[in-house]
């Protein structure tokens, strides 16, 4: 009997979870909430859409291989001219920034390279006298410093 009371608990627990949204007057909206392509942006995905067509159509045997490497060609230049407009878009709306961050992480790493000793394990750089890897936790070989006495 327990076991039935549990069951419809449950169940009832289940529909008030399915109908809550439309109890309390939520709706999911309809539309997407990315935000608009830009025109790179839409011939990018056109381009790469257009490569896996040709491709699919290729191996259906729906295409020879003359037109597959004509297409191909083509649909690969577009995408390529597509990334590389896209690339200068970003590059211009961050206004650099993004570079900056860029060359201090290789800064930074270049220091540690300097400085440091690396896996040989994950190639992660480690603090000088460190004696395990701070990212896999492999022993490192310790060279010891010598002091003139």
């Amino acid at each position: 009997m327990s076991l039935l009371i549990a069951a419809v608990a449950l169940a009832g627990c289940i529909v008030l979870y399915v109908l809550h949204p439309l109890l309390t007057g939520g709706s999911a909206s309809m539309e997407e909430d990315h935000h608009e392509l830009t025109e790179a942006q839409h011939q990018k995905r056109i381009a790469l859409l257009g490569l896996r067509d040709v491709e699919y159509d290729f191996h259906a045997g729906k295409l020879d291989e003359s037109d597959y490497r004509r297409l191909k060609t083509g649909l690969a230049a577009e995408a390529l001219e597509a990334m590389e407009s896209e690339s200068r878009e970003l590059r211009e709306s961050e206004g650099g920034t993004l570079s900056a961050e860029v060359e201090d992480e290789i800064e930074a790493l270049r220091t540690s390279l300097r400085e440091g000793t690396i896996c040989h394990e994950c190639g992660e750089p480690n603090p000088r006298g460190s004696r395990f890897c701070g990212e896999c936790g492999t022993g490192l070989s310790v060279t010891r410093e010598t002091t003139d006495a």
